[in-house]
């Protein structure tokens, strides 16, 4: 790899591209990253300019602006060579040409989780190098619930007793919100999209969300909100009760560890309960960093992830910088001790990854609104799915 970054930067400086780089640029390499990424990577760049001999410029950003900018400014010629992302931008970028699939090592695969790889991987092709996961599990408060359920039917006693009491709440969930019920429909075999294991892609047209495991999930957790024991609330409620101490369980993620630190919650995480002995399958989000298609110099930049991002000691700054969980396998074992983090981890382990086609955009109305007539009470699972689906259909076509 060395020998053709070297002649890559020789044809560089022959053309005299010696100034910094606003823009893919021979020769030279430009970032962008957000706050928390830019901060490590100011002082790998240092560490990879010194080794190459190449000058790399680092363009804040803010996280959601990216791939609209992308969008708009690497086809026009002012794009980045490396930029950060979330893994379900990645159907939308492959479609558009905007992101350059890896050359990965063997030992990649055994660095990463495999769930983390997984969400990266389009057909047989790697585009991204992955940094952290996000994914929900089970909130406790450990004053309220010594110890976790790890099936339903425990799960389903800890809630009616707890609530059964005048000022506190066994759980609840934020709704209408399909991201955070999702879990209680894949455990029996509920899916969005099937995912072909042979060709590694989804496949719009079989959708899994009103098949039987998903209506029997959904059913089950309906129960307690039917019998009153789940009260019907939003983001902002639930978050309130949580930090009140007034709510012993929810699903979760990251996001709602600072209010809870600020609150003082005596809280810990678990896995989402086993439902009639199968595992839920939470929804995975993975960040990583990915190269556009538009960059000059893609070589420079594949040897930049590879040999010095896709690292244990640089994945383990990255955490330190914003601790979130961590999937390098490495940078995970120096934080074991952080059960919060391993919490997450072990359920994102679980999980599945969005979907990162571009007809996930189509899912989420349809499917918010039956889950709002499923909970409220107005309208039976099955053909509140039924028409979700038939809605979706029709979305995506």
């Amino acid at each position: 790899m060395k020998k053709f970054v070297a002649l890559f930067i020789a044809l560089a400086f022959v053309f005299g591209l010696t100034a910094p780089a606003l823009a893919s640029t021979p020769g030279e390499l430009l970032i962008w990253a957000d706050d928390n990424r830019i901060e490590v990577l100011n002082e790998l760049v240092d560490d990879f300019e010194e080794e190459f001999g190449v000058e790399v410029t680092l363009v804040e950003k803010n996280f959601g602006d990216i791939l609209d900018d992308l969008a708009v400014e690497a086809p026009a010629g002012e794009g980045p060579d490396i930029f950060i992302g979330a893994h379900d931008w990645l159907g939308e970028l492959i479609e558009n040409g905007l992101v350059e699939p890896l050359d990965v090592p063997d030992i990649f695969y055994d660095d990463f989780e495999e769930v983390a790889l997984d969400a990266f991987t389009y057909r047989e092709d790697v585009y991204g190098v992955p940094y952290t996961l996000e994914s929900v599990a089970l909130i406790y408060n450990e004053d309220l619930v010594s110890e976790p359920p790890e099936t339903f039917d425990e799960f389903a006693a800890i809630v009616r007793e707890i609530s059964a009491e005048d000022d506190k709440y066994g759980f609840t969930l934020p709704q209408p919100d399909p991201y955070h019920t999702y879990p209680y429909m894949t455990a029996l075999g509920g899916y969005v999209f099937h995912y072909d294991e042979e060709e590694g892609v989804y496949d719009p047209t079989d959708i899994g969300l009103n098949n039987e495991g998903a209506v029997r999930g959904l059913e089950m957790l309906n129960d307690l909100y039917a019998d009153g024991s789940v009260p019907y609330v939003d983001f902002d409620t639930m978050e309130g009760l949580m930090t009140t101490g007034d709510l012993a369980m929810t699903v979760g993620g990251p996001w709602l560890q600072p209010a809870m630190d600020d609150a003082g919650i005596n809280y810990n995480i678990a896995p989402i309960p086993t439902m009639e002995g199968e595992k839920p399958q939470p929804f995975v989000g993975v960040h990583g960093f990915m190269i556009s298609s538009f960059s000059e110099n893609r070589v420079l930049a594949q040897a930049l992830l590879t040999e010095m991002v896709a690292t244990e000691e640089t994945m383990y700054e990255i955490y330190e910088a914003e601790p979130r969980p961590p999937v390098h396998l490495g940078a995970a074992e120096r934080v074991a001790d952080d059960e919060i983090i391993q919490g997450f981890l072990e359920s994102g382990a679980e999980g599945r990854p969005m979907p990162d086609i571009p007809e996930m955009a189509g899912v989420w109305a349809a499917w918010e609104d039956a889950i709002s007539l499923i909970f409220t009470q107005e309208q039976d699972v099955q053909p509140a799915m039924d028409d979700a689906v038939e809605q979706i259909r029709e979305a995506i076509e």
